[in-house]
């Protein structure tokens, strides 16, 4: 430094203590530049002592000779010291310099500057607090220091400002926010240690509230707490837990919608690797439970997003099961928002629209836009891969329900082949809610659900067909499918009448009913229950392993959610057009082996037995037709109905049938099926021997087709037990035997024997081409 140079009011003994190596000797020069900067302060002569500041700024603590910088940082605290209460009158020149002197590279000045700067700060008290953002500023580097004396020092400083602010209601927290905004995302520990450290002070103070800026320091807490630092997260949890408390408190001042985006991001876990994620994910998820609870249907446009981020953490297994729980409060409170107003919302709409001249309609979103909605990007770092939904209403007064965006996310979790067992219920569960509460909005996408939800009957879990035959079986039923369901329905997939039977083709005799009708007593079905039988079927007969483990499952859930009669009806009626006739045999075989065990068809096999009316007479040719795809099935059909003669008439044409393995089989299970509960009846009839003759030849009839086994050895041995007539006529019989008691007038037997004769004769062609193909292979079959 140039000591010839004029560093007036200071003396020339001064200008050289202060750059003595020495620290005694530069602590006495400041206590004289103290006394000189009294007397100014007492002359009140401000403009000596900004010279002052000015000389020990520019020529000592800017210096670039460490001893003068250490002088003059030692001298400014000692002006601040000599100022007092006037201090805070030059507190920008006094804390510049030091604040300059913070990056220094000895670790020795910067200590030096954080001793000026907190007794700079104990002079002046709460006039610091205009300068607060540089203070925080140079505070933040100095906690991330490596040198511990540094450290330290800027600890004590860091407590003596936060007691200032407590004491203080002057804070300036808009200012301070973008400040706080910008360096709550730094990754070093220290600073991330600072920095929650006084959003847990500022959250403390009663007269700063800090809740009404808590979106824009949100997502940045939550990278906190994903620290590797045990400590650092703690102290997240409880500045996190403290806010949620003033949440609680006061819901009608906070702001859920500006938050919403950022608790689901963090609802997603991006690395499952890192332990801290799942923390991350818990709090963020008690978070959205709580705003889904408060906030109620404000929500509602944030929907498909929390669905994203909730769906696949209810699949978790105990080692998560917190998050899980959370989860599934999550939603199934966000279910109970979805309520029959967000259906009406589209007429009030329309007719807002039509009240309102518009220049042109707006076209319907598309696939992209749709995806655009739902992966919006956001600014938050490592969670760029995530999607969350952007409300494209948020300024509209009403809260909509975006069921495009929750839609397109049920049907993307029901298409990912990873998607656990528990989400994919919930996924049903959601499209089941949907269509009871908004069926005329939902039956829009019907047509790009219903694929996917016939698909899903092939799951491996029970609980999930279950569940998807409930949608399934809702939209077949909802009356909201009988307006748009018809237009969208393929051609060939319309509507099927339930007329029984079908009218006559040309040079061919009606079969069946002499009055054709459909039956009162099945309730009307929209154009999506036939839609629906005709594609079961179809997946049954190109799956028949799902026909055979779960085919009757699934039938007879249906027969419990829609009417047992209407499923009967509708796939014998399909089955009759059925060209691939193995398998029409094979699924007759299917319903009539439900029909005649399964508790659920109760009341249909009570339908049945009494053909006195027209709608029974109607469904017993309705499935008599269907059912001669199979033998053995339509004897059974004929027992049930108490048929006998028609069986007994049926069983004389088996002579000219084939007679295989499996058709030996069938009448074997026929025998043990007459043994069941279910032909209680038609066993006492047996009593009857005189009014019952052709129960007796049809049973005869069975034994002489079974070879010597255990089944012809059980019904030999029952048919033995029928009683003589002799003996068992006691008095005059009132009613005439069978042969005599008059049939159903709404049936034709005659034509219902032709068309079983038509049908086998179609069966026999086939199994001819079969056998033709197998012995020539390389001969082709002209038809």
């Amino acid at each position: 430094m140039n000591t010839e140079k004029d560093f007036s009011p200071l003396t020339p003994n001064i200008v050289r203590a202060l750059n003595d190596k020495l620290y005694e000797k530069r602590k006495v020069a400041a206590l004289e530049i103290e006394k000189l900067v009294r007397e100014f302060v007492a002359q009140n002569n401000s403009t000596q002592i900004r010279h002052v500041i000015q000389i020990l700024a520019s020529e000592f603590a800017l210096s670039q000779h460490p001893h003068s910088r250490k002088g003059g940082l030692i001298s400014l605290a000692a002006c601040s010291i000599a100022l007092g209460k006037d201090s805070g009158l030059y507190l920008k020149e006094l804390i510049e310099p030091v604040l300059t002197c913070f990056n220094d590279s000895d670790s020795r000045l910067r200590y030096y500057a954080c001793e000026a700067l907190y007794n700079i700060v104990k002079v002046a008290r709460g006039a610091v607090l205009p300068h607060f953002n540089v203070l925080f500023d140079g505070l933040s580097k100095l906690a991330a220091d490596p040198d511990p004396n540094v450290k330290s020092g800027s600890e004590l400083l860091d407590r003596l400002l936060k007691d200032i602010v407590t004491e203080s209601n002057k804070f300036d927290l808009v200012a301070f926010v973008p400040l706080l905004r910008e360096r709550i995302y730094s990754n070093n520990q220290y600073a991330r240690q600072f920095i929650i450290s006084w959003i847990l002070v500022l959250e403390s103070v009663p007269d700063i509230n800090l809740l009404d800026y808590l979106p824009e320091i949100l997502d940045g807490l939550f990278q906190i707490l994903g620290d590797s630092s045990k400590e650092i997260r703690r102290t997240c949890e409880v500045v996190l837990g403290e806010f949620l408390k003033e949440i609680k408190k006061a819901p009608s001042s906070v702001k859920f919608a500006e938050m919403a985006n950022i608790l689901v991001i963090h609802c997603q876990v991006s690395d499952e690797s890192k332990l801290t994620n799942d923390l991350i994910q818990l709090t963020a998820m008690t978070w959205m439970r709580e705003f889904i609870q408060l906030a109620g249907r404000v929500v509602l446009p944030y929907s498909s997003g929390i669905l994203t981020a909730v769906l696949p953490c209810l699949s978790y297994d105990d080692r998560k099961k917190n998050t899980k729980e959370a989860a599934s409060a999550c939603n199934h409170s966000l279910m109970k928002l979805v309520t029959p107003e967000d259906d009406e919302e589209e007429e009030e709409e329309e007719r807002q629209s039509s009240e309102t001249p518009t220049r042109e309609d707006s076209p319907p979103k598309t696939q992209e836009e749709l995806n655009n909605s739902l992966n919006a990007s956001q600014d938050s770092v490592g969670f760029s891969n995530i999607s969350f939904f952007t409300p494209t209403s948020a300024d509209r007064a009403q809260v909509t329900l975006d069921l495009d965006g929750i839609v397109q996310v049920l049907d993307r979790h029901l298409h990912d082949s990873s998607t656990g067992m528990m989400t994919r219920i919930a996924v049903l569960k959601w499209l089941y809610h949907l269509y009871i509460k908004t069926p005329r909005k939902m039956f829009r996408h019907t047509d790009s659900l219903f694929p996917m939800l016939l698909k899903t009957l092939s799951d491996e879990s029970d609980e999930v067909i279950l569940k998807d035959l409930e949608v399934l079986a809702e939209i077949a039923s909802s009356p909201a499918g009988q307006t748009d369901a018809a237009g969208s329905c393929d051609n060939n997939d319309s509507k099927l009448e339930l007329q029984v039977p079908a009218p006559a083709q040309a040079g061919q005799p009606a079969v069946g009913l002499k009055v054709v009708d459909s039956s009162p007593s099945t309730p009307s079905m929209n154009s999506y229950f036939y839609k629906f039988m005709i594609n079961l079927l179809k997946r049954f007969s190109l799956e028949r392993k799902l026909l055979e483990m779960r085919g009757a499952f699934i039938i007879r859930q249906l027969c419990l959610l829609l009417h047992a009669e209407n499923i009967f009806h509708s796939m014998a009626d399909i089955l009759l057009k059925e060209e691939d006739l193995k398998f029409a045999s094979t699924m007759v075989q299917t319903l009539n082996t439900i029909l005649l065990t399964s508790a659920e068809l109760f009341q249909l096999r009570n339908q049945l037995k009494d053909l006195r009316t027209q709608e029974s007479c109607a469904l017993f040719c309705c499935l008599y037709r269907s059912w001669c795809h199979n033998p053995v099935a339509t004897v059974s059909l004929c027992f049930l109905t108490q048929n006998y003669r028609h069986a007994y008439d049926l069983i004389q044409k088996f002579g000219d049938l084939e007679v295989t393995v499996d058709f030996l089989m069938e009448v074997d299970k026929l025998v043990q099926l007459i043994e069941s509960p279910i032909f209680t009846y038609l066993r006492l009839q047996l009593l009857d021997v005189e009014n019952n003759p052709y129960l007796i030849k049809a049973l005869y009839g069975l034994l002489m087709l079974l070879p010597q086994s255990q089944a012809f050895q059980l019904l030999s041995h029952r048919l033995r037990c029928v009683p003589n007539p002799e003996l068992m006529r006691t008095l005059p019989d009132c009613k005439p035997p069978e042969s005599l008691r008059a049939t159903p007038s709404h049936v034709n037997y005659r034509e219902l024997l032709q068309h079983f004769d038509r049908v086998q004769s179609k069966h026999l062609e086939v199994r001819h081409q079969r056998a033709g193909r197998a012995e020539h292979p390389d001969r082709k079959l002209v038809l």
